[in-house]
């Protein structure tokens, strides 16, 4: 430890690095410790959503390079990953908008 953290610090302080357990209530991912957290792959599907693309096809491009799936295969996913809570807990803004883009689709049917 560095000394002028030594002094700083109480015993059994968090180490501001970042070496020292996570908060409580939360696992070392940053995830709520009550659900399941997401994994790499649902992670990367909402990172995808988050971006803004110039158009369809720069974004299917991507999920196939990327990600190394289809966009059919993409789009079942990141449909399943909107009524999963732990993805709302992770990326409720991103979550909650395609939420609503979803709702006011199957609405117009």
């Amino acid at each position: 430890m560095h000394p002028v953290r030594e002094q700083t610090q109480a015993a059994g302080d968090e180490v501001p690095d970042g070496s020292g357990p996570p908060p409580e209530g939360r696992t070392s991912d940053g995830s709520d410790a009550g659900g399941a957290a997401l994994d790499a792959r649902d992670r990367a599907v909402l990172a995808l959503e988050r971006r803004g693309w110039p158009g369809p096809g720069a974004k299917e491009r991507a999920v196939r390079e990327q990600l190394g799936l289809s966009p059919t295969r993409y789009y079942q996913l990141l449909n399943a990953l909107l009524d999963d809570p732990a993805a709302a807990r992770h990326d409720p803004v991103t979550v909650n908008r395609l939420r609503r883009v979803r709702d006011a689709h199957r609405a117009r049917r």
